[in-house]
């Protein structure tokens, strides 16, 4: 089976590194299924899931907070503000600011700035995605 290098970094630190058989993530164009000997690429990403097959047939899934996705002959990089692995994300919290942006979203007294209210929604929807397709994998 053809692999190919997988970086996932954040700011802070490596996340994650490692030969994959896939990488799929969502662009700002929609999204992308990045298989080995892809053609070169370099796209914005929103926030969201980064999904990562591995050799061996299991699965790693990530949120990211938007970056860049990288595609070179013999790797793949996620280049990102914020990334962290699924199973890491404080569900609660993600619930508590899903939340919290609705409720801005509906009283809104043009105090908030609404972009950035819709963006923190978008997170946090994203957050709640990757934690429930984690849940989904698992119970497999």
């Amino acid at each position: 089976m053809s692999t190919i290098q997988c970086d996932i970094v954040s700011a802070e630190k490596a996340i994650y590194s490692g030969e994959v058989t896939m990488v799929i993530a969502s662009g700002v164009a929609g999204e992308l299924g990045i298989a080995p000997r892809h053609a070169p690429l370099i796209t914005q990403l929103k926030p969201g899931q980064v999904r990562v097959l591995l050799a061996d047939g299991g699965e790693e899934d990530f949120y990211v907070s938007g970056g860049i996705l990288e595609v070179q002959p013999y790797m793949v990089s996620v280049l990102a503000d914020t990334a962290v692995r699924a199973d890491d994300i404080d569900e609660a919290a993600a619930i508590k600011a899903k939340e919290e942006a609705e409720n801005l979203l509906r009283n809104n007294d043009k105090k908030q700035d609404l972009a950035m209210v819709q963006a923190d929604l978008a997170k946090a929807m994203a957050q709640i995605q990757a934690i429930s397709r984690l849940k989904k994998n698992l119970k497999r």
